[in-house]
């Protein structure tokens, strides 16, 4: 399963990227989000003889009528068998080849720096290393012992440096493996689906999504978040929430307290939430009457100012016009 050849197809703004998404210059907010989307997608690279339209158009190089055309090689030659290939695709030049070619994987190709993010100009290197060792590519990609042989400071010219020679090294190492991390499946209770089904005392698994100066806001999947209050975070005194919880961290929650109709949920993380002698927080306490009114602005302009997800880095900065 690849999640980023089927996220290109969907238009980033319609996910919800931030606040005052509608308020900016709507060019220079696609322009913005294009531009994360097209990082995403190089830094991870694209298997050529599988990946769609939509994803070779964020390709480095590659525009929507040339990703078009390297599909409808494909389809007409069959797949592609070496980068080299691409050369024969309609309106792909020398300049754009090498813009592109880096970005571009082919699994099983003759080369297997073809299936790798190391850029077809630096292959004479790499073939210089192997020669150097009396070995092949391939053994230099799969033994890390004839890559410990290897000395960089030989191979430095004024076309090539340090530091490409060093991503050349990281990237033999990885073998073309996918740099993203695994996907953790995260499921919330079953049978869990409203404020309803709640009840005092059920243990949960929840995602926070938001942190504020009184606690944090985690969703259960009952489509209300419940409020994890300061004094409920932990078995020790917490300072500060942002010490204990980010956004987006998975958490497993007690619920302390139900409000079904003011659509209230209290949520603890402490061990024994009932502890006799220890009062349930409620959601609506008077520490977190206190610190709303003089907090919220703050929290509201800590969001502004630390975007938590690439998307919303980019709409921040977009100048928002003045009506």
């Amino acid at each position: 399963m690849d999640p980023l050849a089927e996220l290109v197809k969907i238009d980033p703004k319609s996910i919800g990227v931030g606040q005052y998404q509608h308020d900016v210059d709507q060019n220079a907010l696609k322009t913005s989000l294009d531009d994360v989307v097209s990082s995403c997608v190089n830094a991870v690279g694209v298997e050529i003889n599988t990946a769609s339209k939509e994803l070779l158009k964020y390709v480095s190089g590659l525009s929507e009528r040339l990703a078009g055309n390297v599909i409808r090689y494909r389809n007409e030659n069959g797949a592609f068998q070496s980068r080299k290939n691409l050369m024969n695709v309609s309106g792909m030049g020398p300049k754009t080849f090498e813009q592109a070619a880096g970005f571009l994987r082919i699994r099983g190709a003759g080369n297997p720096l073809d299936a790798s993010a190391v850029h077809p100009e630096s292959y004479p290197v790499v073939e210089a290393m192997a020669h150097d060792l009396g070995c092949t590519v391939a053994d230099l990609t799969s033994n890390a012992d004839l890559r410990g042989q290897i000395s960089l400071t030989k191979y430095v010219t004024n076309m090539v440096g340090m530091p490409t020679l060093t991503d050349i090294m990281a990237e033999l190492a990885k073998q073309g493996r996918d740099q993203r991390e695994q996907f953790e499946l995260f499921a919330f209770t079953e049978g869990v689906n409203e404020i309803a089904d709640l009840e005092v005392g059920m243990q949960l698994p929840g995602v926070v999504t938001n942190v504020t100066a009184f606690g944090a806001f985690v969703d259960v999947g009952v489509h209300q978040d419940g409020l994890v209050h300061l004094s409920e975070m932990a078995d020790r005194f917490v300072k500060n929430p942002h010490d204990v919880l980010k956004v987006n961290q998975k958490v497993t929650v007690t619920v302390i307290n139900v409000d079904e109709k003011r659509k209230r949920i209290s949520l603890s993380m402490r061990a024994k939430p009932f502890e006799p002698g220890r009062k349930a927080s409620d959601s609506t306490s008077q520490e977190e009457r206190k610190h709303v009114g003089k907090d919220s602005k703050t929290d509201r302009r800590e969001r502004k100012e630390e975007p938590s997800n690439p998307f919303a880095k980019a709409l921040k900065g977009l100048k928002i016009p003045r009506h």
